[in-house]
This record gives structure tokens, sequence and C-alpha cells, in this order.
């Protein structure tokens, strides 16, 4: 029985260890220039993400160990992954290829400045994990966008490129200081002073989950409405939902 025991409480480690793994996966496939599969690798890491602290409620099986692996999984696959799709898309617009070398030895020093710009996601994601661990504030709430948010707006670019046609979107990813705009923007946020509603609900209830279940039907219009283009817009309708339930919470 304490072996079963023993077993049961590695499986939510063990799924935070795929997390790892399809972050680090995906950032070799930036790093090489295939930021579609970049793209779904990140997703699948939110995908393990979502289900190791799944694992952990159901089975019980919570840990200090669990606790810091996860952050340190979510640092590679929601900080430092997005980071070189943000690199990609700057090496595109500066050196007018996503699969250059990955830092040519002939760049000059204001081109290493920017494509170096895009590690700020890593930097910002770095310093959010580590708030994230330490303020008792977001037990059931965020302050700041979490990660996972964040990692989801730079993986959706790629799908948003090559499923969908939109000249406009293009034509900004070949704007390096559109691009560096995008990383300094989604980075403050990261650690903004910004009260986050949390996803997770403990019930059905439309009461208790009334901002949750408003903010899912309405990306299922939006969806319906704008196709692929829905996807990086995912983050500032959270943002926008958010600001609105704290609204109406202070009243």
């Amino acid at each position: 029985m304490s072996e079963a025991k023993g077993i049961i409480k590695h499986i939510p480690n063990s799924i935070t260890c795929l997390n790892l793994l399809s972050g680090c996966t995906a950032s070799l496939m930036a790093m090489e220039g295939y930021l579609i599969y970049a793209s779904f690798l990140i997703l699948l890491a939110a995908v393990f993400d979502f289900f190791d602290g799944l694992a952990a409620r159901t089975l019980k099986a919570y840990s200090p160990m669990g606790k810091e692996l996860d952050s340190l999984a979510d640092m590679v696959s929601f900080g430092f992954a997005p980071g070189v799709i943000a690199l990609a898309y700057l090496k595109g617009a500066v050196l007018g290829s996503v699969s250059a070398d990955f830092i040519p030895a002939d760049l000059s020093s204001l081109q290493i400045v920017i494509l170096l710009s895009a590690f700020i996601i890593p930097i910002f994601s770095a310093l959010r994990l580590a708030k994230f661990n330490v303020d008792t504030r977001q037990t059931s709430s965020f302050v700041g966008v979490p990660t996972p948010a964040n990692a989801m707006f730079w993986a959706s670019l790629p799908l948003v490129m090559f499923y969908g046609d939109y000249p406009l979107i293009k034509e900004l990813l070949s704007n390096e200081f559109i691009i560096i705009g995008a990383v300094l923007i989604t980075s403050y946020l990261l650690v903004a002073e910004i009260p986050m509603f949390a996803l997770k609900v403990k019930n059905l209830a439309w009461k208790e989950n009334k901002i949750q279940y408003l903010f899912l039907i309405s990306l299922l219009i939006l969806a319906i409405l704008l196709k692929w283009l829905v996807i990086p817009m995912i983050l500032f309708v959270y943002i926008i939902f958010s600001l609105i339930n704290n609204m109406i919470s202070k009243k």
C-alpha cells in the first residue's frame, strides 16, 4: 500500500516533467525556425501544466518540491520558449529570415541589442513566477498576467501567420520596433499590479463562476467572427474581463 502511495505522489511531478520536455523541444524548434512546431509544443506544455495541477489536487499529492518543479518547468515552457519565438520574428525583421544562424557573427551592435531584447520575456517571466511563489494574495486568483497566458499570445502568432490570411499581421511582424513594443508591453503585464481572475472553477454554478463563463462565451463568439485571429486576442480579452471583474467587485 505504501509503495502504491509512493508511486502516486510522483504522478503530478512526472506530468510537470512532460511540460518541461515540451518547453525544451519548443525552444529547440523555434531556434531552428520551425515556429509552427514550437507553437504546438507550447500549447502541449500548457495542457500538461493544467493536468499536473489537476492530478495533484485529485490525488492529494502536493509537495514543496512539486511547487518548485512546476515553476522551473513554466520558466522554460512559458518564459524561455516564447522568448525564442520573439527572437525568431526579430531575426526575420532584421535579417530577413527566422531560420538564419542563431546569432550571426556579422551583426552590428544595434542589431544584437534588438535581437537580445526578445529575452526580456524570460526575464520578466522569471520575476512573475518568483513573485507568484511568495505572494499570499495569489492563492485563488492572480496579480499580473500568468506566464501561460503570455506564452499563448506568442505561440499564437505563428499559427495565425500559417493558417490565416492576415496581411496586416504579417506587415506588423516584419517591423522590429513593433515586435519590441509587444515584448515590452506583454512583459510589463506579467508583473503589473492588476488582479486577474483564475479560470479554475470549484463547481459548475453560474453565480459563482459568472466571469469565467462570460469570458469563454465571448471567446466562442469572437472565434466564430474572427477565426484564427481570436487566438492572440485571448490575452487582451482576458485582461479586459479581469478589469471589468475588478470594477464590479469594488462596487
